[in-house]
């Protein structure tokens, strides 16, 4: 299975020419990278035009996500995205659950379930973030409630198409004292995850869950997170706006 580097962009940057400058500039940077998926996830504004680029056509290594989308088709549903939009611009995957939803606009297991129904409703794959501000112990108990939450009433066959991501909060650049995750912590969160899949879905779905790592991921570390900690590849946050670093990041996750 090809390493899944994933550029999650967040509210940035703040224009649309931009935006188009960093996709360009990774899009040449990644033109000659092989044996490696990469999903580029833009705010949602973006999506289109980048999507129409000469870049974006020419570079069939890039794939393109969302960074949410709401657990509607349609409807009165003021400012949100359904998955059947995010599919009719070419969106292959969408983030969902990130720990940033769920601390700053109160997102609950409840509704990161519907959004997980309503992507897979729509041949999207979801990126589903397991996130904890605590270590050891407590942090697979918190991560377990939540891939429970999301997973209920997820059917066995749609698992193949979800990919798990082990967000430890303690290791974003942007909490309070972060500190960068070692090889060993990632491991220990990749088995955390698998043992719940074990637990819900049996011994062969946990064994070909595909589980990336989120938590200030660079050029520098990502080797370790992917070749010791034998994580199935990265969500890569504030590093995937710099395009010489995202770049390099890419190609270290196959060197």
């Amino acid at each position: 299975m090809k390493p899944l580097i994933v550029a999650n962009w967040k509210m940035n940057p703040g224009t649309l020419s931009e935006a188009k400058e960093l996709f360009g500039r990774v899009a040449e940077g990644v033109e000659d990278v092989k044996n490696v998926e990469i999903v580029i996830c833009p705010p949602f504004v973006y999506i289109s035009s980048l999507g129409a680029s000469a870049f974006a056509k020419a570079s069939a290594g890039l794939r393109f996500g969302s960074q949410d989308c709401f657990w509607e088709e349609k409807g009165a549903y003021t400012g949100e995205v359904s998955p059947k939009m995010l599919k009719d611009l070419g969106c292959e995957h969408v983030i969902l659950g990130h720990s940033e939803r769920r601390r700053n606009l109160g997102e609950t297991d409840e509704m990161i379930n519907k959004k997980m129904k309503a992507a897979l409703s729509a041949e999207l794959k979801p990126i589903l973030c397991l996130s904890s501000g605590k270590r050891g112990g407590d942090a697979k108990e918190e991560m377990g409630i939540q891939l429970r939450g999301a997973m209920a009433g997820i059917e066995k066959s749609d698992t193949k198409n979800i990919v798990f991501t082990y967000e430890p909060i303690w290791a974003i650049s942007t909490t309070i004292g972060s500190v960068v995750a070692t090889p060993e912590n990632t491991a220990e969160g990749k088995i955390f995850i698998k043992e719940v899949i074990y637990e819900l879905f049996g011994k062969d779905t946990a064994e070909s869950a595909r589980i990336i790592y989120g938590g200030s991921v660079d050029s520098k570390n990502i080797s370790g997170f992917l070749k010791d900690a034998k994580m199935d590849g990265a969500l890569v946050g504030a590093a995937s706006l710099k395009p010489e670093e995202f770049v390099s990041a890419v190609k270290n996750a196959v060197a």
